[in-house]
């Protein structure tokens, strides 16, 4: 139970003002139909996460110990620097027809994308590596944590992110990778 926490929390911590987050913002304005783009980034998120776990959960198996509980303390200072960075999103890309995709082939297809090599997608690979044993809890719960994050913002957009300090929940967002570096640095992993 504690991956699934952890996982949904930092997860929902890290998407709060990242670019899938502005993209499903981008997205909810062009379109206006919240459902389609809420199930679009519920299936892309699930895919993706799901690929990212299984990376975190191989990880473990290719490397000792020690040089895992290095790769992930590392990993997660630099992530907790990463918060600090603010994202933007090309609206040319985000803005794109749906064409033949329709709102919901779009929405899988854009977050898919964007989510490559994204924080949050980064996090899932350090969450699943952290837990291997939980890797469908990590999975679960980082997905939920996405959701939390971006289903709102479909729905109430601008009227939620006008009244979120950003920068304190990414500050917020990288102390606790601050302190899952650190604690992975000094806590054996058996």
């Amino acid at each position: 139970m504690e991956a699934f926490l952890l996982s949904t929390a930092v997860v929902a911590l890290a998407e709060m003002g990242d670019k899938t987050q502005l993209l499903s913002l981008v997205l909810a304005a062009k379109y206006r139909k919240p459902w389609p783009i809420v199930l679009g980034i519920f299936v892309s998120t699930l895919v993706n996460h799901a690929l990212a776990g299984a990376v975190g959960a191989w990880i473990t198996t290719m490397l000792g110990p020690d040089v895992l509980r290095w790769i992930l303390g590392v990993s997660f200072i630099l992530m907790a620097g990463w918060m600090l960075i603010p994202d933007k999103i090309d609206e040319d890309e985000a803005g794109k027809s749906s064409g033949r995709w329709g709102v919901f082939g779009t929405t899988v297809l854009l977050f898919f994308l964007a989510e490559m090599g994204d924080k949050t997608q980064l996090a899932t690979v350090g969450l699943a590596a952290k837990y291997p044993a939980s890797y469908y809890w990590v999975v679960a719960g980082t997905t939920i944590g996405m959701m939390l994050a971006n289903a709102p913002v479909v729905w109430f957009g601008d009227r939620i992110t006008k009244k979120l300090p950003i920068r304190w929940i990414h500050r917020v967002c990288a102390v606790i990778f601050l302190v899952l570096g650190v604690a992975a640095l000094f806590t054996t992993m058996d």
